[in-house]
């Protein structure tokens, strides 16, 4: 059987999240480490995390990085959304909108996994479109993500969804599904 993965998080929501994606068929085991930010693309930042995380965990990594997309900015906030967040709030969000006819957006979740040290991360990426409407629901996430109050999908805030309901229809399980599926493409190889 492999080894498990380290999946660098400190965040046990996030945790629980992709470990009831997962496993059994990968074991997931968290491991929190202080990776500086980086600027750059979404591919770039997970590419970097990744590469980092690998160094210092000396074995196989999976990282995570998160986006929200407006598309009436261009794809920004982007993968600075936890900034935008922390500064601006729920109803901050809403505001940067407020000029523009279109409230689409786009949930971007990208996972970067390493075998280990002087590996190229291999990139999963989900993308869930939606739009941003005023806070409604609970936070799901006692911290990062808390913008899920935020986008709506089908009608639904992820808040207003239940974890089982979200985790067949989120940017985050869209990833997952392309990097579990990307493992069991790899049993009986060497990944």
């Amino acid at each position: 059987m492999a080894p498990p993965i380290h999946f660098i998080t400190g965040n046990a929501n996030k945790l629980r999240e992709v470990k009831a994606i997962l496993e059994p068929k990968i074991e997931i085991q968290s491991q929190s480490l202080d990776l500086e930010e980086v600027q750059g693309t979404i591919e770039e930042i997970a590419n970097w995390k990744c590469r980092r995380a690998a160094d210092l965990v000396n074995g196989p990594v999976l990282v995570e990085d998160t986006a929200l997309c407006f598309n009436a900015l261009g794809g920004l906030p982007g993968p600075y959304i936890k900034w935008f967040l922390d500064k601006t709030g729920h109803q901050g969000l809403n505001n940067l909108l407020a000029a523009y006819e279109d409230k689409s957006a786009e949930a971007v979740c990208t996972f970067a996994y390493s075998p280990g040290p002087g590996h190229d991360p291999i990139i999963f990426q989900g993308r869930t479109p939606g739009r941003i409407v005023p806070a409604r629901g609970p936070s799901n996430f006692e911290r990062w993500p808390g913008w899920d109050p935020v986008f709506e999908y089908e009608g639904k805030t992820y808040a207003e969804m239940e974890s089982s309901e979200k985790n067949q229809i989120s940017h985050r399980a869209r990833a997952l599904k392309k990097l579990q599926t990307w493992f069991e493409s790899q049993q009986g190889t060497s990944a």
